[in-house]
This record gives C-alpha cells, sequence and structure tokens, in this order.
C-alpha cells in the first residue's frame, strides 16, 4: 500500500517496487490516473491497482485504505512518501497539518484498523521535532516545518503499528522541488557535511525504505543518511 506515489520521491518508490518484484499487487492511493505507472508495472508483469481517492481527506482517504486492503491476501505493507514539498512556505501551519500529518494519520489509522498490517514505511525529513517552535516560516528545514514533520512522526507512533520505520532525509537529490543549482553544489561539500545532513537521491532512499518493507525489522527505528545508505545497498 503506497501513499504519495505521484511526487518525486514517489515515482521512483513505485518503480523501484515494481523492479524489485517480490510486492504484488501493489496498490496506490492517488488523486489522478497514473498512466506511466500503470504501463510500466504491465511491462514487468507487476499487478498495479489504483485507488483513485480525487478529495483527499482524512475520513474518505481512510475509507479507502481499508477498503483496498479488504481485497486483498496474505501480508500487507504500508509505505507513506507523501508530504506538500517545496509550498510549505506558502501555507499556514495548520494547512501543512492537515496534509503532512492528518492525510498521514488517516492513512497509518487505516493500516491499524485492518489487522493486517505490521509494518509502515514513513517518510519525514532531518531535524523533525515536535517540540520546535511553531512561528516564523515555514520553509524547509525551519523550526515551523520540523515540527510539523515531528508531529507526523508522533502521529504515525501513537496509532499503535507494531513496527514503523522513519526515514529523515536532508536534501533530496532528483526531487522536483530542488534547485538544481544546489543539486550540484550540495554534493561536492559532503565531506564537510554532518553525516545525517548529507544529500541523498530519491533511488537510495526508495531502496532503504523497501528494505525495510521487504524484511521488516522487529522494532521502530529512525533511519538517518548512513542507516539509508546501508539498507540501500
Amino acid at each position: 500500500m503506497v501513499l504519495g506515489a505521484s511526487g518525486s520521491v514517489g515515482q521512483v518508490l513505485l518503480g523501484e517496487l515494481v523492479q524489485n518484484g517480490s510486492f504484488n499487487p501493489i496498490v496506490t492511493l492517488v488523486r489522478y490516473h497514473q498512466p506511466a505507472q500503470l504501463s510500466l508495472a504491465r511491462s514487468a508483469g507487476i499487478e498495479l491497482r489504483e485507488v483513485l481517492v480525487p478529495a483527499m481527506e482524512p475520513t474518505t482517504l481512510e475509507s479507502a485504505t481499508l477498503k483496498a486492503i479488504g481485497a486483498l491476501h496474505g501480508d500487507v505493507v504500508g509505505l507513506s512518501v507523501l508530504g506538500v514539498g517545496a509550498n510549505t512556505a506558502r501555507l499556514s501551519i495548520d494547512e501543512h497539518r492537515a496534509v503532512d500529518v492528518e492525510l498521514n494519520r488517516a492513512f497509518a489509522r487505516a493500516l491499524k484498523e485492518s489487522g493486517r498490517v505490521r509494518h509502515l514505511a514513513f517518510m519525514s525529513a532531518v531535524g523533525a521535532n515536535p517540540s520546535a517552535s511553531d512561528q516564523g516560516s515555514g520553509s524547509a528545514g525551519m523550526p515551523r516545518y520540523n515540527r510539523v514533520k515531528g508531529e507526523a512522526e508522533q502521529a504515525m507512533k501513537a496509532l499503535g503499528l507494531p513496527v514503523v520505520s522513519i526515514f529523515r532525509p536532508a536534501m533530496i537529490i532528483g526531487s522536483k522541488h530542488t534547485p538544481w543549482l544546489l543539486e550540484k553544489l550540495i554534493p561536492a561539500f559532503s565531506f564537510a557535511t554532518p553525516k545525517n545532513f548529507r544529500s541523498i537521491t530519491t533511488q537510495q532512499i526508495a531502496r532503504a525504505m523497501i528494505a525495510t518493507s521487504e524484511n521488516p525489522p522487529a522494532t521502530s527505528a529512525v533511519y538517518h543518511f548512513s542507516q539509508m545508505m546501508t539498507l540501500g545497498r
């Protein structure tokens, strides 16, 4: 079960899931039809089930998720890479929470209520902290942004799923929200960047999330750059 499959990381995640071949069928919860994703899965012999949720709000998403799980057989895992992206600076904190916290909470609540899901892989962000200031700019990396990401993590863990793996990337190479100049410059200075804050590619994040989904760990944990790189290999 994948939430956020139409975003930059989500598209790569779906491609990696298809290539991996261990997950069949793959179910995506999306606002609109994704023909390229369906074609990719079909060519690989993987069944991709799109669940369209045009009005993406918590109650509708939770209901759609539960219904989709009910149509599946065998073990089910959840993966969420849903987030606002680069537009957080333009939003109020409540508008940001409506996506990053409330929609992810609804998804995780449905996974829990189904009784079929033992593991959720959830992409957050480096610096996530529910105690950070809720004032000032909501831009990525700023305290208000970190607070919302921290609140989202809290929501995922509070629902009672057996294992929640949280991934905290810093700057994401390959995201449409990352300025191309930064993509070129930042990696050159990685030797002087604290490990947790080193840039990472969409593919490396996806592979790390898939690794914990294919072989779920025994306990919940938070994964930063080094751990994600190890998992991805």
